[in-house]
């Protein structure tokens, strides 16, 4: 498959197609220390050697001199159909400038302008040749990993991500609760839905519940039900979520947001196996599996007697940590990708790869809205993009918005994490000895620890560096 040839490849090929032999051979000896190279000095003999060799990399003249209509901008156009992951620099002199936005609409990936400086040259098929593997190596990530977990919805392939498949695979067998704990757009659903639709359970009902989205006074008969006339407009019997979701599993999200009554019923039902409805007088027998999530650090809510520590050791017999995005620096790529195949599919529309500087800026930027404000920006940029290559100002992450998610917020997470880390670094994960060396409590280290999403085990198993 050409795909996995540009993998597996020893040395990168590159394709000079130039009409002028100068050009030609001042790229052949500049670059054939580091790449094989290839010539070519027309359209017809660049396709030809295009079809046949699959080169990683074209530098391409723009202007062609033919005898027909074959310029270097008709070579592109044949490029971008026979692939999408060639990376195309596009060579133009002064007098051609408004050809190039045109040919990087098409599906250039950069230009440069004659005179050639080889040592710049250099740097843009370097990042062009990195940006390259990367796409590749992440379409292989996908698909291998499509194969093998069989959760389709779930992407990522960072180590943290590893675990996370692990504990869900270790846990499909079994039907006690699990508990998900990761900020806001993390994809906690994402993973209750594996747990469900992967366990002996997945022929029955999936329910979710947002704890905090229904008003307090509501809750009890979402979840539990009510008779007909249990209280004011409750005009007819009504089943709860957690008897709708029978044999099945119920999926309490923000599970942090319950009141302290809720909390008691719901500890009695995770007890008894059993539901009452408002008003009702009988007891009915439910089987429900129940996997909760929360934003919250619930130990620390416990400290603060906003949450009670007989459900939350009920709720956690096994529990499932997400990592912010911001952690998971190897998985942007492959996430964008994913979003970027899905919505020019669903949208119908021709979008070929994002920029370079659309990379960049993904793999540098905050994510405090983690995978969902990914999918978001992906999603936008499909849809309002009128061109082939998704810029960092359809994903809205121009300097602009990079400077002002630049918070005095960010600083201070940065300082804490690093003081954090070199604390428990020095007290071989000791975190007593971390709390007091740091002068916190050892209630709001563990705050922290959860917050930053640090593995203290890591310190106790070898002396970990800062990095």
């Amino acid at each position: 498959m050409r795909k996995n040839e540009l993998l597996t490849r020893d040395q990168n090929t590159i394709l000079v197609v130039d009409d002028e032999e100068g050009i030609r051979s001042q790229l052949k000896w500049a670059l054939a220390d580091d790449y094989k190279i290839l010539l070519a000095e027309n359209a017809d003999q660049a396709i030809d050697i295009i079809k046949s060799d699959m080169p990683n990399l074209v530098t391409l003249d723009i202007t062609l001199s033919s005898n027909s209509d074959r310029d270097g901008l008709w070579v592109l156009e044949q490029i971008v159909k026979m692939s999408t992951r060639m990376k195309v620099i596009m060579i133009t002199g002064n007098e051609e400038k408004e050809f190039i936005h045109k040919a990087i609409n098409m599906g250039a990936y950069d230009y440069y302008k004659k005179p050639i400086d080889i040592d710049e040259l250099k740097i843009i098929i370097k990042r062009a040749l990195y940006i390259q593997r990367i796409e590749l190596e992440n379409e292989t990530l996908s698909s291998r990993m499509r194969e093998e977990r069989h959760f389709d919805d779930i992407i990522g392939d960072c180590q943290q991500m590893q675990e996370v498949y692990s504990i869900i695979k270790r846990v499909l067998s079994t039907d006690v609760p699990v508990l998900i704990y990761g900020e806001s757009g993390t994809g906690k659903e994402l993973v209750a839905r594996a747990i469900h639709y992967q366990s002996i359970r997945a022929k029955k009902p999936f329910i979710p519940i947002n704890c905090g989205a229904i008003p307090e006074n509501l809750l009890e008969s979402e979840l539990f039900g009510h008779e007909k006339g249990a209280f004011t407009g409750a005009y007819y019997q009504k089943k709860g979520k957690f008897e709708l979701a029978n044999e099945g599993t119920a999926f309490l999200d923000e599970i942090g947001e319950l009141s302290p009554t809720l909390q008691v019923k719901l500890l009695r039902f995770l007890q008894e196996k059993e539901i009452e409805r408002v008003g009702g007088k009988q007891p009915l027998q439910v089987n429900v599996r129940i996997v909760a999530a929360t934003n919250k650090n619930l130990e620390s809510e416990i400290q603060k007697q906003n949450f009670r520590p007989d459900l939350y050791y009920r709720l956690s017999v096994i529990t499932i940590t997400l990592p912010p995005l911001r952690d998971r620096n190897d998985d942007i790529l492959l996430l964008a990708n994913s979003f970027l195949n899905r919505y020019t599919k669903e949208y119908d529309k021709r979008i070929f790869h994002f920029d370079s500087l659309a990379v960049e800026r993904m793999m540098t930027y905050k994510w405090l809205g983690n995978v969902r404000e990914l999918e978001n920006r992906v999603k936008r940029a499909v849809i309002m993009s009128t061109n082939n290559i998704i810029s960092c100002e359809d994903l809205g992450l121009d300097d602009k918005v990079q400077q002002k998610n630049t918070t005095l917020v960010d600083i201070v997470d940065t300082v804490q994490r690093k003081h954090i880390d070199l604390a428990l670094n020095r007290t071989k994960g000791n975190v007593s000895k971390a709390a007091r060396e740091l002068g916190i409590s050892r209630v709001t280290l563990y705050d922290l620890i959860h917050r930053f999403n640090i593995k203290v085990n890591e310190y106790r198993k070898h002396n970990y560096q800062y990095s």
